[in-house]
């Protein structure tokens, strides 16, 4: 795959996705309904508050790679936005509604589990149990012109394993040691969404701070979430140890 997107572009797009899909008689999308999206507090991970200039520098970054494309409407003067990450005429990328609507969703929230897509994603796509929703992450990794996902390493007492998309990257933690088994199971969800999430926070967050002046560049963007995920694995190798300590001598 060779379609790289920051912590911001992911966001834009994930939303104009989701715009198409559930709500079609109101896309493509103003400036102002971009960014009431973005900031949007439902089905949503993280939580932003992002301001006009930073997802229009956004804007602009993705049109110049081609992955947005802007339009006015007929007799308005409003520009009005939609992606052009897969499906369009002459476009590369061609994936089926299932596979869209799972990757939205990951682009969305983070890394999830197949359970907690099966509950997300009915609004995109329908998906009748699980383990439809894990065939579908199973075919997206496989994809010749992926992957596009990647199974994590399952988390300290959890039941089951998370998906991170690919577009922004490798998580840190599908690098990172798996922890060993701990005694005590961690609080369902809590840890296991926090380190999926924390990179694309920061980054985020630095890039809405840039105020109504210009973004970050990409690079500086770049440059921090490296260090975040750097931090990330000395912070997993860290838990590992201290789950092993914890488990009982044999």
């Amino acid at each position: 795959m060779n379609i790289r997107l920051d912590a911001l572009q992911a966001r834009v797009l994930g939303c104009l996705i989701e715009k198409e899909i559930t709500t079609p008689d109101q896309y493509p999308l103003s400036l102002n309904a971009l960014v009431n999206a973005c900031n949007q507090k439902s089905n949503r991970d993280p939580v932003l508050a992002l301001d006009e200039a930073t997802v229009q520098a956004t804007l602009d970054g993705l049109g110049r790679r081609h992955l947005v494309l802007e339009r006015s409407g007929f007799g308005s003067r409003v520009l009005k936005y939609r992606h052009r990450l897969c499906n369009g005429d002459h476009n590369p990328l061609q994936l089926a509604p299932r596979e869209l609507a799972v990757l939205c969703e990951l682009l969305l929230r983070g890394p999830q589990t197949p359970g907690e897509l099966k509950a997300r994603v009915q609004r995109l796509a329908p998906f009748a149990d699980a383990d439809e929703v894990e065939a579908t992450l199973a075919a997206l990794a496989a994809r010749p012109d992926g992957p596009f996902v990647v199974r994590l390493p399952r988390q300290s007492g959890a039941r089951d394993a998370r998906w991170a998309q690919l577009f922004t990257g490798e998580p840190a933690a599908a690098r990172a040691v798996p922890e060993a088994p701990a005694r005590e199971a961690t609080q369902d969800g809590a840890s296991a969404g926090a380190g999926g999430t924390r990179s694309q926070f920061a980054a985020a967050s630095a890039g809405a701070a840039a105020g109504s002046g210009a973004a970050l560049s990409e690079a500086t963007v770049a440059a921090l979430a490296a260090r975040i995920a750097a931090l990330e694995t000395g912070l997993d190798a860290l838990r590992a140890e201290l789950a092993a300590l914890k488990a009982p001598h044999s």
